[in-house]
């Protein structure tokens, strides 16, 4: 080993020593990890909310048609799954801090384009900058698990609620400032509709900036460094219980199952209500809300739920999942579409359904893994949820159109129901 890099070896493990040696510096990096988290997820969520309230009426306007109204969220969830394979990669190697930072600034890059394209009405780049912005949606996904990494095994879940809580304020800001937004970008000599693209790109730029500057020490580097000293058996005391030691295979199918699952039924009702409702006469204010009350469900009972999957169980929760998104697709089906208040219930269900299936399947995914390999496998299940959301995205324009809403939210709900032989058969010893 040459001078050099044996001295920077020597300053590597100085720096984490501490860490090493005390279970109190461990606590107070996770805690201080999560509140730097909380801060990215703020932006983030604003940053996420463009693509979901007016992605599909964008390229309705310029295609001139809504066969292909879900293909914008098709791209940005096909951006995603990239992405996510991506900033998995990138975190393993480099850290977390790195790894999304780099996430976040390619997803404002990416809602530039979707400007632009907006303003030259270039479909073309409308379609490739949908899907460069999708690595924003990616990464704010993926932020969930850097408040984990030195989590113990009864903070795991709750962890990733108190990220995705915080995504809340950002995310149900977002779609009700689209009048506001639009209203800006026309000023300006930009398309209305283009405005919360605007508020995407300065929001994903700042997540980025946060997380590059903030996110020190690296907590996936740190939680790396105790595994391997717990393997190494030079200190049984430092047993911090992030960490598991061995690879769950049947736990990293079941919790990426249950989040394919929720993903996929969500994207394909949420992507098309927009559209449903601008059929009905409602108007952007209407669509915001609608949309915002959504968010708010995907997010904000984060706390309680990431409580109940520590308390009473994973499985649990994946049940609770899919009996929720079944009671938001029968809703969505049967209320009568100038109901705003049907609408309303119907896409909160929704976004509650989704809540209990992520935090539950995220819980499972890092039981079932090491740091070693955490990161990397936490971005191969990710490009599965995205791709399960882009396949939901795209074909649920071409089901709408052939058939109806309710047949789309008919047939989202009664898919949902296959979460429940996943929770059986992961119970069998």
């Amino acid at each position: 080993m040459s001078q050099d890099a044996g001295k920077a070896l020597e300053d590597r493990v100085a720096w984490l020593q501490p860490y090493l040696d005390s279970p109190e510096k461990q606590q107070q990096l996770y805690r201080r990890t999560l509140m730097i988290v909380v801060l990215s997820q703020i932006f983030g969520g604003a940053g996420l909310a463009a693509g979901i309230t007016v992605g599909a009426l964008l390229a309705q306007d310029m295609l001139g048609t809504e066969s292909f109204a879900g293909l914008p969220a098709g791209l940005f969830t096909l951006g995603s799954a990239v992405a996510a394979l991506l900033v998995g990669r990138l975190s393993q190697r480099y850290g977390r801090r790195f790894g999304l930072a780099a996430g976040f600034l390619t997803g404002g890059i990416g809602a530039i384009g979707v400007i632009i394209s907006a303003v030259t009405n270039n479909v073309f780049l409308l379609f490739a900058s949908l899907f460069v912005y999708g690595a924003g949606t990616a990464t704010n996904l993926q932020a969930r698990y850097a408040g984990t990494d030195l989590a113990s095994s009864t903070q795991r879940a709750t962890s990733v609620s108190i990220a995705m809580v915080s995504t809340t304020f950002g995310a149900v800001a977002g779609p009700n400032m689209v009048e506001v937004m639009g209203r800006i970008a026309h000023s300006i000599g930009v398309p209305a509709l283009a405005g919360p693209f605007i508020l995407a790109a300065t929001a994903f730029i700042l997540a980025g900036l946060v997380l590059l500057i903030f996110l020190r020490p690296d907590p996936l580097l740190v939680a790396q460094a105790i595994a391997a000293e717990n393997r190494n058996g030079t200190d049984n005391s430092v047993v911090n219980n992030p960490n598991t030691l061995s690879i769950n295979n049947r736990g990293i199918i079941v919790g990426a199952t249950i989040m394919v699952l929720t993903q996929m039924v969500m994207i394909a009702i949420m992507t098309m209500t927009p559209v449903h409702m601008r059929h009905h006469g409602h108007g952007l204010d209407q669509v915001g809300m609608v949309i915002g009350i959504h968010v708010a469900a995907m997010f904000l009972p984060s706390l309680l739920t990431g409580i109940l999957v520590d308390k009473i169980g994973r499985t649990m929760m994946a049940t609770a999942s899919g009996a929720t998104l079944l009671a938001a697709g029968i809703m969505g089906a049967v209320v009568p579409a100038d109901s705003m208040i049907g609408l309303v219930i119907a896409l909160a269900l929704l976004g509650l359904g989704w809540n209990f299936g992520l935090i539950s399947g995220t819980a499972i995914i890092i039981d079932a893994t090491t740091p070693s390999t955490r990161a990397r496998t936490q971005g191969s299940v990710d490009v599965l949820i995205a791709l399960s959301g882009a396949s939901g995205g795209a074909l649920s324009g071409m089901i709408m159109a052939q058939t109806s809403f309710g047949t789309l939210s008919l047939a989202g709900g009664f898919l949902s129901l296959l979460l429940i032989p996943v929770v059986v058969w992961s119970r069998r010893k």
